[in-house]
């Protein structure tokens, strides 16, 4: 965290991060949030990188212990996952469909794990529609304590399906 809190606090002020996350807090708040987080045993917190060059933050988590676990009847290792390209210069180059497949090829590769969630925004239509193209499902709109979120549901078999036929 140590090393890449300055990044993360950057990408957390950047105009297309700051309605979705809302997470443009001051140094000191964002560093607490982000120190619980990282410590939080029902998440790992990723940076990602291109080129050796960091440009993504993505939260992969277990959905039993976290909020969202009231919203449906989660299976004992149901994951979900939060993402955001930080680095504007990133943006609008079709990265964030490879790198979804990707993190969601990661997070299947636990055996037990038979489905993703994702919770966007329901005004992120951008990512709304990457989701979409990567095998998620809209279930339903839920109301979280910091959004309303489309729950969306990414099923092992619908997900490995699609990766073969393309």
């Amino acid at each position: 965290m140590e090393d890449d809190f300055q990044k993360i606090y950057r990408w957390m002020h950047e105009p297309h991060v700051i309605p979705y996350w809302q997470l443009n807090l001051p140094k000191e708040k964002l560093k607490k949030h982000m120190k619980k987080a990282s410590t939080d045993s029902h998440q790992t917190l990723y940076i990602g990188f291109i080129n050796e060059d960091p440009m993504s933050y993505w939260e992969a988590y277990w959905v039993q212990g976290d909020i969202v676990e009231k919203y449906y009847d989660p299976a004992p290792y149901d994951q979900g996952i939060h993402l955001l390209i930080g680095d504007p210069s990133y943006l609008g180059k079709g990265l964030a469909l490879p790198l979804l497949k990707e993190m969601a090829a990661f997070q299947f590769k636990w055996s037990k794990t038979t489905k993703l969630i994702a919770e966007p925004d329901h005004r992120n239509e951008k990512m709304i529609h990457v989701f979409e193209q990567c095998g998620f499902k809209k279930e339903k709109k839920i109301n979280l304590p910091d959004k309303t979120a489309w729950l969306m549901f990414c099923e092992r078999e619908d997900f490995e399906k699609r990766c073969r036929d393309e």
